[in-house]
């Protein structure tokens, strides 16, 4: 018998990357691939979720057809019936959340697969420790940033019922205490890229 190989499903880091609303995920998770990383953003996989017939069809069956006006789901609708009650977005969140979980599942199977592998495999999810996803990550990641600065990001998005999303959510400093890595997004885009950098350093060591 030959040397030992080593198992190649542990070669690349499964990451779970969050942050508060205006902390700049989206802009990480692109310094992240420039850095070598495969991402995959759980809101987009909503997205596409919301395409599909069966989100849809479960969604006007609860809502009424005014939540997919000629057939296309509306997110906005579909959030301000959610957001009304908790069973209502408990609900909503059963439905979805399953959905989700299988497509996080086949992308890391993809990237332990791939070849070359990609330095990490990194799923940015909002709710990440409120959701109880962050036990399934090798690592996790919490983008912060100033509160003022969080706001004009958030604002000039035009997020719809910001409070109560935010309400939902723990606190900046919450999340960078639980997360394996607290990254600050407060500077340039240049900064953030040497922070992420030095993150992908400390996963891929041994």
């Amino acid at each position: 018998m030959g040397p030992a190989r080593p198992d190649p499903r542990g070669r690349v880091p499964f990451v779970g990357l969050t942050g508060g609303l205006g902390s700049g995920k989206s802009t990480a998770c692109a310094a992240l691939r420039r850095l070598g990383a495969a991402t995959l953003s759980t809101d987009e996989v909503v997205h596409e979720l919301y395409r599909s017939t069966e989100v849809r069809d479960a969604v006007v069956a609860r809502w009424g057809p005014e939540v997919a006006p000629d057939g296309v789901v509306d997110r906005a609708a579909v959030a301000r019936h959610a957001f009304a009650s908790a069973e209502e977005r408990a609900w909503l969140e059963q439905l979805l959340w399953p959905l989700v979980g299988a497509r996080v599942a086949a992308f890391r199977e993809e990237q332990l697969a791939a070849d070359p592998p990609p330095a990490a495999a990194v799923v940015e999810t909002p709710l990440l420790f409120e959701a109880g996803l962050d036990g399934i990550y090798d690592a996790t990641i919490a983008i912060v940033a100033d509160e003022a600065l969080r706001a004009q990001r958030a604002g000039a998005r035009g997020h719809e019922a910001v409070d109560e999303r935010a309400a939902r959510q723990l606190t900046q400093d919450e999340k960078a205490q639980r997360a394996t890595f607290a990254v600050r997004n407060d500077g340039s885009i240049e900064d953030l890229e040497q922070e992420l950098s030095s993150v992908l350093a400390k996963l891929g060591d041994p």
